[in-house]
Protein backbone atom coordinates (compact mmCIF):
# COMPACT_ATOMS: atom_id res chain seq x y z
CA UNK A 1 0.00 0.00 0.00
CA UNK A 2 2.56 1.95 0.56
CA UNK A 3 4.33 1.75 -2.59
CA UNK A 4 1.24 2.53 -4.39
CA UNK A 5 0.73 5.37 -2.50
CA UNK A 6 4.44 6.49 -2.90
CA UNK A 7 3.69 5.68 -6.96
CA UNK A 8 0.89 8.04 -7.07
CA UNK A 9 2.62 10.61 -5.22
CA UNK A 10 5.54 10.27 -7.64
CA UNK A 11 3.14 9.89 -10.72
CA UNK A 12 1.39 13.18 -9.69
CA UNK A 13 4.56 14.91 -9.02
CA UNK A 14 5.71 13.81 -12.82
CA UNK A 15 2.44 15.33 -13.90
CA UNK A 16 2.43 18.45 -12.07
CA UNK A 17 6.09 18.87 -13.33
CA UNK A 18 5.68 18.18 -17.32
CA UNK A 19 2.51 20.62 -17.35
CA UNK A 20 4.46 23.16 -15.12
CA UNK A 21 7.00 22.78 -17.24
CA UNK A 22 4.85 22.64 -20.96
CA UNK A 23 3.09 26.16 -19.19
CA UNK A 24 6.24 27.97 -18.47
CA UNK A 25 7.91 27.25 -21.54
CA UNK A 26 5.30 28.27 -23.41
CA UNK A 27 4.20 31.36 -21.25
CA UNK A 28 8.27 32.42 -21.58
CA UNK A 29 7.61 32.01 -25.14
CA UNK A 30 4.75 34.36 -24.71
CA UNK A 31 7.12 36.66 -22.80
CA UNK A 32 9.42 36.35 -25.73
CA UNK A 33 6.59 37.28 -28.17
CA UNK A 34 5.87 40.36 -25.80
CA UNK A 35 9.64 41.42 -25.25
CA UNK A 36 10.10 41.25 -29.05
CA UNK A 37 6.87 43.36 -30.08
CA UNK A 38 8.36 45.69 -27.42
CA UNK A 39 11.72 46.03 -28.31
CA UNK A 40 10.21 46.73 -32.41
CA UNK A 41 7.79 49.27 -31.41
CA UNK A 42 10.61 51.92 -29.69
CA UNK A 43 12.75 51.53 -32.41
CA UNK A 44 9.58 52.87 -34.92
CA UNK A 45 9.37 55.81 -32.46
CA UNK A 46 12.98 56.66 -32.40
CA UNK A 47 12.60 57.86 -36.60
CA UNK A 48 13.50 61.05 -35.94
CA UNK A 49 12.78 63.40 -39.42
CA UNK A 50 15.53 65.03 -41.07
CA UNK A 51 15.89 68.39 -39.49
CA UNK A 52 14.99 70.87 -42.34
CA UNK A 53 16.44 74.16 -41.98
CA UNK A 54 14.49 77.19 -41.42
CA UNK A 55 15.03 78.64 -44.39
CA UNK A 56 13.70 76.41 -46.35
CA UNK A 57 10.71 75.91 -44.26
CA UNK A 58 10.41 79.66 -45.14
CA UNK A 59 10.82 79.59 -48.71
CA UNK A 60 8.01 76.27 -48.47
CA UNK A 61 5.44 78.77 -47.18
CA UNK A 62 6.42 81.53 -49.25
CA UNK A 63 5.70 79.14 -51.75
CA UNK A 64 2.22 78.26 -50.35
CA UNK A 65 1.44 82.04 -50.01
CA UNK A 66 2.41 82.97 -53.87
CA UNK A 67 0.38 80.09 -54.90
CA UNK A 68 -2.14 81.00 -52.57
CA UNK A 69 -2.67 84.62 -54.49
CA UNK A 70 -2.10 83.69 -57.82
CA UNK A 71 -0.89 80.53 -60.42
CA UNK A 72 2.76 79.53 -61.11
CA UNK A 73 4.20 76.83 -62.94
CA UNK A 74 7.55 75.94 -61.51
CA UNK A 75 10.06 77.92 -63.25
CA UNK A 76 8.09 81.06 -62.19
CA UNK A 77 7.95 79.98 -58.33
CA UNK A 78 10.73 78.67 -58.42
CA UNK A 79 12.24 82.93 -60.04
CA UNK A 80 10.04 84.39 -58.03
CA UNK A 81 11.86 83.00 -54.87
CA UNK A 82 14.90 83.41 -55.52
CA UNK A 83 14.60 86.59 -57.15
CA UNK A 84 16.45 89.67 -56.10
CA UNK A 85 12.77 91.33 -56.94
CA UNK A 86 11.03 88.54 -55.15
CA UNK A 87 11.88 87.00 -51.96
CA UNK A 88 15.75 86.46 -52.43
CA UNK A 89 15.90 83.00 -50.84
CA UNK A 90 19.45 80.70 -51.94
CA UNK A 91 18.80 78.06 -54.50
CA UNK A 92 18.46 75.42 -51.76
CA UNK A 93 15.85 76.58 -49.95
CA UNK A 94 13.43 77.42 -53.40
CA UNK A 95 14.52 74.16 -54.51
CA UNK A 96 13.26 72.89 -51.42
CA UNK A 97 10.02 74.62 -51.52
CA UNK A 98 9.14 73.93 -55.17
CA UNK A 99 9.84 69.59 -54.48
CA UNK A 100 7.73 69.69 -51.33
CA UNK A 101 4.38 72.17 -52.21
CA UNK A 102 1.75 70.52 -52.74
CA UNK A 103 0.29 71.60 -56.15
CA UNK A 104 -1.33 69.98 -58.96
CA UNK A 105 0.61 71.58 -61.85
CA UNK A 106 -1.90 71.21 -64.69
CA UNK A 107 -4.80 73.02 -62.48
CA UNK A 108 -2.23 76.27 -61.58
CA UNK A 109 -1.32 75.98 -65.57
CA UNK A 110 -5.49 75.99 -66.24
CA UNK A 111 -6.03 79.03 -64.17
CA UNK A 112 -3.58 80.58 -65.94
CA UNK A 113 -5.10 80.14 -69.32
CA UNK A 114 -8.19 81.45 -67.98
CA UNK A 115 -7.15 84.55 -66.63
CA UNK A 116 -5.21 84.88 -69.95
CA UNK A 117 -8.68 84.09 -71.63
CA UNK A 118 -10.88 86.77 -69.82
CA UNK A 119 -8.47 89.38 -70.01
CA UNK A 120 -7.12 89.14 -73.76
CA UNK A 121 -9.11 86.17 -75.89
CA UNK A 122 -6.44 84.91 -77.87
CA UNK A 123 -5.57 81.69 -80.41
CA UNK A 124 -4.78 78.36 -78.99
CA UNK A 125 -1.42 78.94 -80.28
CA UNK A 126 -0.88 82.19 -79.19
CA UNK A 127 -2.09 81.05 -75.48
CA UNK A 128 0.14 77.90 -75.64
CA UNK A 129 3.20 80.30 -76.69
CA UNK A 130 2.06 82.75 -73.63
CA UNK A 131 1.91 79.89 -71.07
CA UNK A 132 5.70 78.18 -72.01
CA UNK A 133 7.47 81.03 -72.87
CA UNK A 134 10.38 82.04 -70.73
CA UNK A 135 9.19 85.29 -70.79
CA UNK A 136 5.54 84.29 -70.08
CA UNK A 137 4.59 81.75 -67.16
CA UNK A 138 7.11 79.22 -67.97
CA UNK A 139 5.04 76.14 -67.91
CA UNK A 140 5.87 73.13 -69.53
CA UNK A 141 4.39 72.28 -72.78
CA UNK A 142 2.22 68.74 -71.43
CA UNK A 143 0.92 71.71 -68.47
CA UNK A 144 0.24 74.42 -71.51
CA UNK A 145 -1.66 71.24 -73.39
CA UNK A 146 -3.88 69.96 -70.22
CA UNK A 147 -4.29 73.78 -69.93
CA UNK A 148 -5.68 73.94 -73.52
CA UNK A 149 -7.88 70.84 -73.33
CA UNK A 150 -9.48 71.96 -70.66
CA UNK A 151 -10.21 75.72 -70.74
CA UNK A 152 -13.62 75.35 -71.65
CA UNK A 153 -14.59 72.63 -68.58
Amino acid sequence: MKRLSSLGVILLSATLLVACSSNSSSSSGAKEDVKTVQSSKPSEVKKEEPKVPMEHKNALKSAENYIATMPFSKARLYDQLTSDAGSKFPADAAQYAIDNIKVDWNKQALKSAKNYMKISPMSTEQLREQLTSEAGEKYTPEEAQYAIDNLDK
